[in-house]
């Protein structure tokens, strides 16, 4: 099924429906004073999370794990460096780069900055639990 055929899929009701979100040439307009997370992903129901970071020229993520997460990381303005645990990597625009969950990571921005799409699975919400029922009490079956 194609559209070219004149065929077109015939969605529920209701269904979400595919859209532009954002415009990742924005970020190298916003200037130096833009920092952090400049868009997220935040449609309802959704399976994944993303943001566009922008880190400020020579400013850094200092190098961290994340225990639990696969993460993309797709540079789309600046330069810069992927520290990990093997020593730095050069991150130009265009670089696609896999973060394995439980692997070291930091950023460190170039001369121009850098701005980055990051996109991993959407962590769960925070529950609240009946008290005495934490983390380390599991169930007794």
């Amino acid at each position: 099924m194609t559209v070219a055929d004149g065929d077109s899929p015939n969605p529920a009701e209701g269904a979400p429906v595919p859209r532009v979100l954002f415009d990742t040439a924005t970020p190298t307009a916003l200037g130096p004073a833009s920092t952090g997370a400049v868009w997220r992903l935040a449609e309802p129901a959704r399976q994944l999370d993303a943001n566009i970071v922008r880190i400020p020229p020579d400013q850094r993520v200092e190098p961290h794990v994340e225990p639990d997460l696969d993460v993309l990381l797709l540079v789309v303005a600046g330069d810069g460096a992927l520290i990990t645990s093997d020593g730095p990597c050069s991150l130009t625009e265009g670089s696609l780069t896999w973060l394995p969950h439980g692997s070291t990571r930091g950023l460190v921005a170039g001369e121009r900055g850098m701005s980055y799409l990051t996109v991993h699975r959407r962590r769960p919400g925070m529950r609240i639990q009946p008290a005495g029922r934490g983390r380390d009490q599991g169930s007794s079956s």
